[in-house]
């Protein structure tokens, strides 16, 4: 039940900063247009991604107007896109929109420095402007404005801005107030909490509450921010733990992140998941793609100079099996003696795989190298002779350098022209679309 006594925060005793939270409107989208000398605000385009594994198409972003006028969101379907003879379908290009992210994160720089700067996604930002605003106009909207110009001038997108008091404000103002104003810009302070944050009742709308949350608090009697914002802390984190903690401070407004914090995981790992383009269930074809995988995995722990000591294998099932066997899937994992040999690793996961698949149709693999050390030399055994230990590493390394220099599909495994393989068609795409190499 809603705790309604009567609480209320002492705002003093918290750094009132000058947080810009900076979105480039639908990114992709406004990149397209651009490049087709659309105005991006006007244009109806979608960026549609056409990968086998999303069913005859994705759509991966949609300008405002096609959300506007033909209800077209991110995630929509192919099948579901309404015929309309103005409709710009556009394939996805990644490598140009790291291009223009990075344009854009360098129009930044010139209004703090680096420290100061943190690129949050492709395609949002956060400025910690406290220090520097002043010296580009008499209020923070007013420099908000001038970044507004100038990555409109120099690259066709337009930009929200969100500025807060803190990093928490910044993007509550930029979620709710700034994506709907005709300036682009909302400006949330401490004093603004009550009356702009409190009201809201679908909390879905606010940032890091989703839907399984959201339910959770319901089935509190929390269904307001305002209710959030009046819980008795102490009984709060008794039910919820760090969660409890984090989603109060939340409802206030509170953020005490530092930006210039370097953060360093404890234990670095590298991974490679895939969606297949189509369900699977034969033994042959899964082991192909987990050899894949793991293929392209090592490679990316010998270019950082690493071994691995602890390996995970995620097997996702289809929908339908899903259902069946009311799981998702499911992960394994084991630790091995140090190594980045390809073809060592691809037998530990095989034997993974084989050991716990049950003839389940998937969908989903996923792979981890984790427990990294530096690759110091190679670990010989008593079971393998030293000459042919050696030979493999120098087989691994002469075809790594074969790839960076020539192209990841310069030398592949003949496994990968057989039914089932991936990696060929994978070669050439960054995040599971079109423009890039997977290998990087």
């Amino acid at each position: 039940m809603v705790n309604k006594q009567k609480i209320e925060y002492n705002y003093t005793q918290e750094e009132r900063r000058v947080i810009f939270m900076i979105d480039s409107k639908s990114f992709y989208a406004s990149v397209e247009c651009v490049e087709r000398n659309y105005n991006p605000l006007k244009a109806l385009l979608v960026v549609m991604s056409e990968q086998e594994n999303t069913n005859g198409g994705l759509v991966l972003a949609s300008s405002p107007m096609a959300k506007k006028i033909l209800g077209i969101t991110n995630v929509t379907r192919q099948r579901d896109i309404p015929v309309w003879p103005d409709l710009v379908i556009a394939h996805p290009r990644m490598n140009l929109y790291i291009q223009e992210n990075l344009r854009i994160n360098n129009i930044y720089r010139q209004y703090t420095d680096d420290a100061h700067l943190l690129p949050y996604s492709i395609d949002e930002s956060i400025l910690d402007m406290t220090h520097s605003w002043q010296l580009f106009g008499k209020t923070p909207a007013e420099v908000a404005f001038k970044i507004q110009q100038q990555v409109r001038d120099e690259t066709g997108i337009y930009l929200t801005v969100g500025i807060g008091d803190s990093p928490v404000l910044a993007k509550l103002a930029l979620d709710i107030e700034a994506k709907h104003a005709k300036n682009l810009t909302g400006i949330w302070h401490y004093e603004d909490v009550p009356n702009k944050l409190w009201p809201i009742t679908q909390l879905t709308d606010v940032w890091s509450i989703g839907s399984r949350t959201a339910r959770k608090l319901n089935l509190m009697g929390i269904h307001s921010m305002y209710d959030l914002s009046h819980q008795d802390p102490y009984l709060f984190r008794s039910k919820l733990g760090l969660m409890g903690e984090q989603l109060l401070a939340l409802s206030w407004g509170i953020d005490r992140s530092d930006l210039t914090e370097t953060i360093r995981p404890k234990n670095k790992s590298y991974s490679n998941s895939q969606v297949l383009p189509r369900d699977y269930g034969q033994q042959a074809e899964i082991e192909i793609v987990i050899r894949e995988m793991a293929d392209q995995v090592a490679t990316r722990i010998r270019a950082h100079q690493k071994q691995t000591c602890l390996v995970s294998l995620f097997i996702g099932y289809s929908f339908s099996e899903s259902e069946k066997q009311e799981s998702h899937g499911f992960r394994k994992q084991c630790r091995i003696s140090p190594t980045n040999d390809t073809n060592a690793l691809m037998a530990v996961m095989i034997n993974l795989f084989r050991k716990h698949w049950r003839g389940e149709i998937i969908r989903h693999i996923g792979i981890d190298y984790g427990g990294l050390v530096d690759d110091t030399g190679v670990q010989l055994n008593l079971f393998e002779q030293p000459e042919h230990i050696l030979k493999t590493n120098k087989i691994d390394q002469v075809v790594d350098e074969i790839r960076q220099r020539f192209g990841t599909t310069a030398l592949m495994r003949a496994m990968s022209k057989e039914v089932g393989g991936t990696a060929i068609n994978r070669a050439s795409l960054v995040g599971g679309h079109n423009g890039g190499n997977s290998y990087d």
